[in-house]
């Protein structure tokens, strides 16, 4: 076949080879898969642009240069693919009923202890982890040195501790 030949016999050799195509294409990606058709769309476009740049030099079938443009994108997609998935995060199976309730009932718990705690106590936990503040910042906004901060988270938890576990 020469390259007139072949560029008068696009159309033939299109409707010929783009249901072999779509065979491979859908046996390598899956029948499931709906980018399935776009990809064939894809390699057929390809096929027509090479063939009309004279890419194709007839040194073999035209079938056997269809088949390597195949190859070539369904591994591209294949690797395009599973690149995407590498930094997709995995989703997070759905929260086991008794862990939620026990989490419930501890927070509930350690609501009520801190309540019991002295005004001091819970106002340095409060700003330290539910404000998320720096010992430097609860330091300022309490009018105490960074220090003493520290030392009064630590003193806080211990109480807590104690009330928790009687």
């Amino acid at each position: 076949m020469a390259k007139k030949d072949i560029g008068l016999d696009l159309e033939e050799i299109i409707i010929k080879y783009r249901s072999v195509v779509s065979f491979r294409v859908k046996k390598s990606l899956g029948t499931y898969n709906p980018d399935w058709e776009d990809v064939v769309n894809e390699i057929i476009t390809n096929v027509i642009e090479k063939v009309k740049k004279g890419e194709f030099r007839g040194e073999s079938s035209i079938g056997t240069f269809i088949y390597t443009i195949t190859s070539r994108r369904i591994v591209d997609y294949i690797r395009q693919k599973s690149k995407v998935m590498k930094y997709v995060q995995e989703s997070s199976p759905f929260p086991d009923p008794q862990e939620q309730v026990e989490k419930k009932e501890r927070d509930e718990l350690i609501a009520k202890s801190i309540k019991k705690l002295k005004p001091k106590y819970k106002d340095i936990l409060y700003l330290y982890y539910f404000k998320g503040l720096s010992r430097e910042e609860v330091a300022r906004k309490l009018g105490i040195s960074p220090r003493r901060v520290s030392e009064r988270v630590n003193y806080s938890l211990k109480l807590l501790k104690k009330i928790i576990k009687p």
